[in-house]
């Protein structure tokens, strides 16, 4: 097979992935090229904004054209060790391979279940980058919040914490709402683009599709996500608020096994270790 890297839309920090993913399809005994047309495309994220925006038109003519497209992305497990390798998406709506997994490379990759938290003041609303191809279909990042608040509301008086993406900041959104107060996104210093997540005295998360929702369940915290988040089959569905305080709490063993495999180390990616469980498909 052929893929075709398009390297020159990629963030500051995808060099190293491009490369590592080149090596991979040649031990394999792929063919590559960069920035052309035919073959397979591998793009950088879906978030379509500054290096990045150009993507879109590829990932849409292959939409339309029912070609597969294989993205790569900031990995969540570990920020800037782990990356995504995903098939026509990210996130739950892509794929990554075969399910029911053992738990050796959750074990491998140091990833374990906190208990479930029985307590917790706050609930965690996490917002998202409103340019992203997560964020499709969906109202303005601020609107969402504030219907959001509004629904929570409804059902509890529980004091409310928001955390804007750092990129997509709302600046003041919470002024004049009851009991709303800012957690605000901390740069980890020596990073590229990692920031601070805590769970500290949370009672729950929302979080539509991002990061955030999955952390919440590592660290014992009921989640509510939408079916585009990697968290929902262990999480509690987004449309069903009125459940905020009595949130559902099941087993998650399997679903870390697998979301184990949804990410890789640049070692690994070199090794055609995640292309070989997406071939299946692009044969």
């Amino acid at each position: 097979m052929e893929f075709n890297l398009w390297t020159q839309y990629g963030a500051l920090n995808s060099k190293p992935v491009f490369d590592a993913f080149a090596e991979g399809c040649k031990r394999l005994g792929h063919t590559v090229t960069t920035n052309s047309s035919g073959g397979i495309d591998v793009i950088w994220s879906v978030l379509w904004n500054g290096r990045m925006l150009s993507n879109q038109s590829i990932w849409k003519i292959n939409k339309q054209q029912n070609k597969p497209t294989i993205v790569l992305e900031v990995g969540g497990i570990e920020r800037g060790t782990t990356w995504k390798v995903g098939l026509n998406g990210i996130n739950r709506d892509a794929y990554y391979g075969d399910n029911n997994n053992n738990s050796s490379r959750a074990d491998v990759l140091g990833l374990s279940l906190r208990p479930w938290r029985t307590d917790g003041k706050y609930i965690l609303i996490a917002g998202q980058h409103d340019k992203s191809l997560q964020w499709e279909n969906m109202p303005r990042m601020s609107n969402w919040f504030l219907d959001t608040y509004d629904k929570i509301r409804k059902h509890t008086n529980r004091p409310i914490l928001f955390r804007p993406h750092p990129r997509c900041r709302l600046e003041h959104i919470e002024r004049g709402l009851k009991d709303v107060y800012r957690q605000e996104p901390r740069y980890v210093n020596g990073t590229y683009d990692d920031f601070d997540m805590s769970f500290d005295d949370i009672w729950a998360t929302v979080s539509y599709s991002s990061n955030p929702g999955i952390h919440s369940i590592i660290n014992g915290v009921p989640s509510f996500v939408s079916t585009h988040s990697l968290a929902y089959p262990v999480a509690n569905d987004i449309d069903f608020i009125q459940d905020i305080e009595s949130p559902h709490m099941g087993a998650r063993q399997q679903w870390l096994n697998d979301y184990a495999w949804t990410e890789f180390t640049i070692e690994e990616i070199s090794q055609g270790l995640p292309l070989k469980r997406l071939t299946s498909l692009l044969v």
